[in-house]
């Protein structure tokens, strides 16, 4: 049976249960017989573990659901929702247990030692990694996030419950018992900053992030690829999760052109685009004067001063409206990130250069920044 993005969720999502609450099970009996709190926080980590799974369950279901009336853009972003409760929990179980650490440092208690206590943790270290690597082979071939959460939490698993161990071996031949809730407390930090890692990475697609420069790139090819399109710009693209891409972008296309024409080539684009990108687009025509002179002086005049201000400044829309002496020019200025300086800054200082060039030019400016 070919798995879906869907139903690869659900299926290491159960497998994850089984797991979790096996080891969930035995590292709390463990951890009860020999007074350990290391292993007794490493079985809460795993409950923990048991509850992701179920969540990882509910929102890949969700998010296979098709698009309706409510959600005209599909479900798809339901994995992200569930990756960020996922790292939430996360964060808990690292609080919880440094909370717990941090109680038996300051009241140490001594633990009941015996080497073949060790046997559940190694047992449960092997299962958790291959569980990772399982997890980490569905994520690369399906793209499911919710898998990419789940696979740092089971890595998480594996460092937690070896440096379990440690503490159970010095704590048990030492005097020093209070090393069982040192050891706690640096997987707690260790648990709390991985937690953080995928925080951060979930909420990157939810906030709206740039999409993939080879996707733009790809994007502007196949536009370009079209003889009647001579310049592309402002290409918006939108993820509602994986398969649900709407995007939107401005086509340069000769005003002198017959506009049924022009209409038959964006349609041609915009199928092709569809077909070999999996996107929906929507593209809009800018008539551009080809053919006049005056219009193509100014143009390269304006490219020029911008230039001036550095590479990754560029502009677009460009037209002039001509005046009895010189020209008022518009067009739209795409300015980058870094650039701290106001708009009206901006302006002022490209209007007092092209002044510079030719007195008589006055210009209508409006600052942007790239979506891509």
């Amino acid at each position: 049976m070919k798995l879906s993005r869907e139903r690869t969720g659900i299926l290491s999502g159960v497998c994850g249960i089984v797991l979790n609450t096996v080891l969930c099970a035995l590292k709390i009996f463990l951890g009860i017989l020999t007074a350990s709190i290391s292993f007794i926080a490493d079985g809460i980590n795993n409950l923990s573990d048991a509850i992701s799974n179920v969540v990882t369950i509910v929102g890949s279901a969700i998010s296979g659901k098709p698009v309706d009336k409510e959600h005209p853009y599909g479900h798809g972003r339901m994995e992200y929702v569930c990756a960020l409760a996922v790292a939430f929990l996360i964060l808990m179980t690292g609080f919880e247990l440094g909370k717990s650490s941090i109680e038996r440092i300051i009241s140490p208690e001594a633990i009941s030692f015996d080497i073949i206590y060790i046997i559940v943790p190694i047992i449960s270290i092997l299962a958790k990694a291959a569980y990772a690597i399982f997890n980490g082979i569905l994520y690369k071939r399906y793209g499911n996030v919710s898998l990419k959460a789940v696979r740092q939490d089971s890595i998480n698993d594996c460092v937690a419950t070896a440096a379990t161990i440690v503490a159970f071996v010095v704590s048990g031949l030492t005097t020093l018992s209070w090393f069982d809730g040192a050891i706690g407390l640096c997987v707690s930090l260790f648990i709390f900053v991985s937690g953080i890692g995928v925080v951060k990475d979930v909420l990157s697609p939810l906030i709206g992030q740039a999409p993939p420069k080879g996707l733009v790139d790809s994007i502007k090819q196949i536009m370009l690829a079209e003889e009647n399109i001579i310049g592309v710009h402002d290409i918006i693209v939108h993820e509602y999760g994986a398969g649900h891409v709407i995007a939107s972008a401005h086509a340069e296309m000769p005003a002198d052109l017959d506009a049924t024409k022009l209409h038959a080539t964006v349609d041609k684009v915009e199928s092709k685009i569809e077909s070999e990108l999996g996107i929906v687009i929507c593209i809009h025509m800018d008539p551009v004067l080809t053919n006049d002179e005056d219009t193509n002086n100014y143009k390269r005049l304006c490219q020029k001063v911008i230039e001036e201000l550095g590479e990754d400044y560029s502009f677009h829309d460009f037209r002039i409206v001509k005046k009895e002496v010189g020209a008022t020019l518009i067009f739209d200025l795409v300015i980058p990130y870094r650039e701290k300086r106001s708009e009206q800054a901006i302006c002022a200082q490209l209007e007092k250069r092209l002044a510079v060039e030719d007195e008589s030019l006055s210009a209508v400016i409006k600052v942007e920044h790239d979506y891509t």
